[in-house]
């Protein structure tokens, strides 16, 4: 009896492979013969959009990936493995960015394209991959949830969906992620006169002893706009990614922080992070939240004086859920305007219309409230 991965791929193979001229992210002309069968995923955590199309086996295309997924999301990955254990089968590369990425082994993959994100190009682009690939017959697609999130996630997902043959999935999806954006956009433009908390976003609080990564004019800082939020790091990153000064933090007084977190034991074990995610244990993240809070840079800021501090899981700052993480937020920083907001819900619905593993909690955590999810 063929195996659900088979399966997919026996069903797939029934179906007509025909040339598709589609322009990706980075604005190339690509044309690549679709619906592939077979793919690389230039990252592993990749697959966060390929469950989404690929529900019943998001890994029956998967002929290799970077062994990101498994270090930088554990749970997740666990998760994934219960249900297809084949994960653990798939080969394996190294990195664009670090220069270990191997043509010879992409070949023998044999793949119909490779799906890179847009902060590889300039990678791929240093060392000449786009045209070295093409002379072997691999083209390079390019999308981007991280760089650009609420410009490039739709548009993301209808490249993706037309090169898996998927477009209608991906239509749906599209409709799901605008449709729960615009429950927390269409509150905050309706207001007059909005007063925005200013909101510090430390990006991966506790990964180093350093401080203080955090977010500029893109990704986490664009989640806080939309959220209603002034994000406290903008004048002092030019760019998406930065750090500010602990006594920048303290100087800027901000009234709400978030850290961002995950269970980065396979990089800093033991480390100070916040280990938020699927299944995570909510004290053990609140008792190293408010550790995290103890140092220099937030002794006395109003934040931690009003307990106005929370986690959020990291990983949506470079997945399709991102829109998760922005409901959220508006919960935290506007509670008045979003009394029936429920990201949690929002979660659970995203899991059970789109995901094939099942909603496990712990993908935030307050010190006020307690609250957790």
């Amino acid at each position: 009896m063929l195996g659900a991965s088979a399966l997919s791929l026996s069903v797939a193979s029934l179906v007509q492979a025909d040339p598709v001229t589609l322009t990706d992210i980075a604005g190339r002309e690509v044309t690549v013969d679709a619906p592939v069968e077979r793919v690389i995923l230039g990252e592993g955590r990749q697959i966060f959009f390929a469950a989404v199309l690929d529900g019943e086996d998001p890994f029956a295309r998967v002929v290799g990936w970077r062994d990101d997924f498994r270090q930088a999301s554990p749970e997740s990955y666990e998760a994934y493995a219960e249900v297809f254990p084949e994960l653990t089968e798939i080969p394996t590369f190294g990195g664009f960015k670090d220069g270990t990425f191997d043509i010879e082994q992409a070949v023998s993959l044999d793949p119909d394209v490779m799906i890179l994100n847009l902060e590889a190009k300039a990678a791929t682009d240093e060392a000449g991959y786009e045209e070295k690939l093409a002379k072997v017959g691999i083209p390079i697609v390019y999308v981007d949830f991280r760089e650009k999130p609420f410009e490039h996630t739709s548009k993301s997902m209808e490249i993706i969906g037309e090169l898996f043959g998927e477009e209608e999935r991906a239509a749906e999806f599209n409709t799901f992620y605008q449709d729960q954006i615009a429950r927390v956009t269409d509150v905050i433009e309706a207001q007059d006169d909005l007063r925005r908390p200013l909101t510090f976003v430390e990006r991966a609080g506790g990964y180093s002893e350093d401080c203080c990564m955090s977010f500029g004019n893109g990704n986490f800082g664009t989640f806080v706009e939309l959220a209603g939020g002034e994000n406290m790091a903008a004048p002092f990153i030019p760019g998406t990614f930065g750090t500010v000064n602990a006594e920048q933090v303290i100087a800027s007084d901000p009234e709400v922080i978030v850290v961002t977190g995950g269970n980065w034991e396979a990089y800093v074990p033991g480390g100070d992070w916040i280990g938020v995610g699927p299944g995570a244990d909510d004290a053990v993240n609140r008792e190293k939240l408010a550790a995290l809070m103890e140092r220099p840079g937030f002794t006395g800021v109003q934040a931690v004086e009003d307990g106005n501090v929370h986690a959020i899981w990291h990983q949506f700052y470079n997945n399709p859920y991102s829109f998760v993480a922005v409901q959220q937020l508006a919960a935290w920083l506007h509670p008045d305007l979003f009394p029936d907001l429920d990201p949690e819900a929002t979660l659970i619905e995203l899991h059970e219309r789109f995901l094939p593993v099942a909603y496990r909690p712990g993908y935030w955590v307050s010190l006020g409230s307690g609250e957790t999810h």
